[in-house]
């Protein structure tokens, strides 16, 4: 993550945010000394997680979707056995 002093970030305000905006977060330092981080407003705050398994019972995937498009696959690549 991208460290830029206090007079840089004033200087740079507007691109940095635009930047940070995107998903690329920065610190502000004094001194060398981290201040503040700077993310987007949609990003999830300090310690938190994505859930795993918010989808659950809403998507379904079929038994054999690990062999979709094997012949396609196959024939690809000149007959090769998969």
């Amino acid at each position: 993550m991208e460290i830029v002093n206090i007079h840089e970030a004033k200087t740079h305000l507007s691109r940095l945010v635009d930047r940070a905006a995107l998903g690329e977060p920065f610190i502000i330092a004094k001194a060398g000394k981290p201040l503040v981080k700077v993310v987007p407003l949609d990003a999830p705050a300090a310690g938190q997680r994505r859930r795993l398994g918010f989808l659950a019972g809403h998507v379904t995937v079929p038994d054999d979707f690990d062999r979709i498009g094997a012949r396609e696959i196959e024939q690809l690549f000149g007959g090769i056995d998969i």
